[in-house]
């Protein structure tokens, strides 16, 4: 990192710059309980709130909170980022930078708020912004943020003064304040070599205690510099079982649910809402019989993603065709589903057997335990497919850190071929969050690449427009004929559950940031 401070002054950064595009989002919800003012059930006193979710944070480090379970507690609640996305309008607006514009070809200048302190007591300042950029981005912590956001370019930073932050880029990259938007700034007393379990931010809550197996509490910020959220406490628990978190909420143990079902019984205070989430089969490349794309295009062909659909998830769940949903820029509306053709796909498993390739092999599928409502079901029916098309499919449960274990760099390469059950949400509405983390060779979570995707992929994060929604178009398209990374299943929709006594309106980013300032309780 290099750093001028106060070499010169700015003269004055102009409007800001806060709306890099407008993304187009999924369908807006209804405020739930947005009439209650009798206090209902809650989840215990007054001004306390308790949130359910379906498994434990592995961490709450600030720098993994691109990982749901970190996320849903610790981002713009704990921490704070630089700007912050609206969810229901794409939008980007001030939080900890109040103004930004982008002062050359691979340059923005960041003019940031005053009067911010950390919960420790340290100021936040220029000098901690860059602190913070650079852990997460330039460091060797192997950040997820970096993985999934950023990949290997490093950012020079250049603290101008106080408030002012001058952020340059390897190439032009029109959407750096939305990427930054994912850096969660944390105090400068943060080390810089070493991940830390418990962040501390400038956020409207402080981590108070961690009861590894039972809660997570988090006390109100009384420094806060903004306007004081309402609950003085929040706490978070975890249960695996969705019916649990359901019945948590209606019997008055909890205020909020998080993860649900439509069979898990959260009756009339479950909300529905569109997450952005969707799940996918995520092929290592390299190891045979996967490194055959028949065998990958195959195991499209055999996947009843209607079935699928229609049996686990019929409230809202869309089969999908790609890695993205509707309404994220570089969504391609010409990509059809893969049709369910097992005969198609046993041929091409053929085909390849003819040729030597050992089709016998065992893949390994692995399958994160309560990642979302039925996801064993689900597990077991792609294994019984892939099985009828004559695979050997080895399906795995297990908990969140195996699971991460597969998913990202370094990879499991001791355990043979690998199909892994993936859910992949874009908090940001921009498909190159997609693409450069499962399609770019060497990417965080991509186990093969190719050269002419690389350079389509390349060419498309430097556009901006109309030319980048065309360019991602013909990533997408690409991929589907050219490479098969993935087998796409479906876009998500899910519930959660809200006590009579609270306000709050879900969006698309609500299972990985929960943003507690949002909330209101009656009463």
């Amino acid at each position: 990192m290099k750093t001028s401070p106060h070499h010169r002054s700015l003269a004055r950064i102009g409007t800001a710059v806060v709306a890099i595009a407008s993304f187009s989002v999924l369908a807006s919800c209804s405020v739930a309980n947005s009439e209650s003012t009798d206090g209902g059930a809650g989840g215990g006193a007054d001004d306390k709130l308790t949130v359910v979710l379906p498994q434990e944070p592995p961490t709450l480090e600030a720098c993994d909170s691109n990982l749901t379970s970190t996320g849903v507690v610790v981002r713009s609640t704990v921490t704070e980022p630089l700007v912050e996305r609206n969810p229901s309008t794409g939008d980007l607006e001030p939080l900890l930078a109040t103004e930004w514009e982008q002062s050359g070809d691979t340059e923005w200048t960041f003019r940031l708020r005053e009067g911010v302190t950390f919960q420790d007591g340290e100021p936040f300042d220029a000098e901690a912004a860059a602190h913070s950029i650079d852990r997460a981005v330039n460091g060797s912590l192997g950040c997820d943020v970096e993985g999934y956001v950023f990949g290997d370019p490093d950012l020079e930073l250049e603290v101008v003064d106080d408030l002012t932050l001058k952020v340059t880029t390897e190439q032009p990259d029109p959407i750096l304040p939305l990427k930054l938007s994912f850096i969660e700034i944390v105090s400068p007393a943060t080390p810089s070599d070493e991940m830390q379990r418990e962040p501390v931010g400038t956020g409207p809550y402080a981590i108070s205690d961690w009861q590894a197996g039972t809660s997570i509490t988090l006390d109100r910020n009384e420094d806060y510099w903004a306007d004081a959220p309402q609950a003085a406490q929040v706490e978070y628990q975890w249960r695996d079982e969705g019916t649990v978190r359901a019945a948590m909420v209606t019997n008055g143990e909890a205020d909020i649910a998080l993860g649900l079902g439509p069979e898990d019984g959260a009756g009339e205070l479950g909300v529905s809402y569109p997450n952005n989430e969707t799940i996918a089969l995520r092929f290592s490349g390299e190891t045979a019989p996967l490194d055959d794309i028949r065998v990958r295009q195959a195991i499209n062909y055999a996947i009843d993603k209607e079935g699928i659909v229609s049996s686990l998830y019929p409230d809202g769940d869309k089969v999908a065709a790609e890695l993205i949903p509707e309404g994220i820029v570089g969504y391609n509306a010409d990509i059809e589903p893969w049709p369910y053709d097992p005969e198609k796909a046993k041929e091409l498993i053929a085909e390849a057997e003819a040729d030597g390739v050992p089709v016998d092999t065992t893949i390994v599928m692995p399958v994160r335990n309560a990642q979302f409502p039925k996801v064993s079901e689900l597990g077991e029916v792609l294994a019984a497919q892939l099985t009828e098309i004559g695979l050997d499919v080895d399906m795995r449960m297990m908990d969140t850190a195996q699971h991460l274990e597969y998913q990202n760099k370094p990879f499991v390469t001791d355990q043979g071929p690998v199909a892994m059950l993936i859910q992949h949400g874009n908090q940001a509405g921009d498909a190159q969050f997609s693409v450069e983390q499962y399609f770019l060779t060497g990417a965080h979570q991509a186990e093969f690449g190719d050269p002419g995707l690389d350079a389509l992929i390349e060419d498309a994060a430097t556009q901006s427009d109309e030319a980048r929604q065309a360019a991602y178009e013909e990533v997408f398209q690409y991929e589907r004929d050219n490479v098969v990374a993935i087998a796409p299943l479906a876009h998500q929709t899910v519930i959660m559950a809200i006590a009579d006594r609270v306000s709050y309106e879900p969006n698309s980013s609500t299972g990985d940031e929960l943003r507690i300032k949002e909330i209101s309780l009656a009463g």
